[in-house]
């Protein structure tokens, strides 16, 4: 964990986003009291939600009879 102050943490601010990216743990302090903490955003899936669609999809009876325009295709 390294510690910077406000000062050093906006002038070189890419810099600490390349090590919290990196996985260093950063923490920006106003004098020698902590503020902030800077660390890497971790991406998370978004969580499956099982029947999202129920009731907005309709498959028609007639849904797997042939077509007539294929007629001419089938044996």
């Amino acid at each position: 964990m390294r510690i910077v102050t406000i000062h050093q943490a906006k002038s070189n601010l890419s810099r600490l986003i390349q090590a919290a990216v990196a996985g260093e743990e950063i923490v920006i302090a106003h004098g020698k009291t902590p503020l902030v903490r800077l660390v890497r955003v971790r991406r998370t899936k978004p969580k499956r939600e099982f029947g999202f669609a129920k009731g907005k999809v309709r498959i028609a009876r007639d849904f797997d009879a042939p077509l007539a325009d294929f007629a001419d295709y089938q044996p």
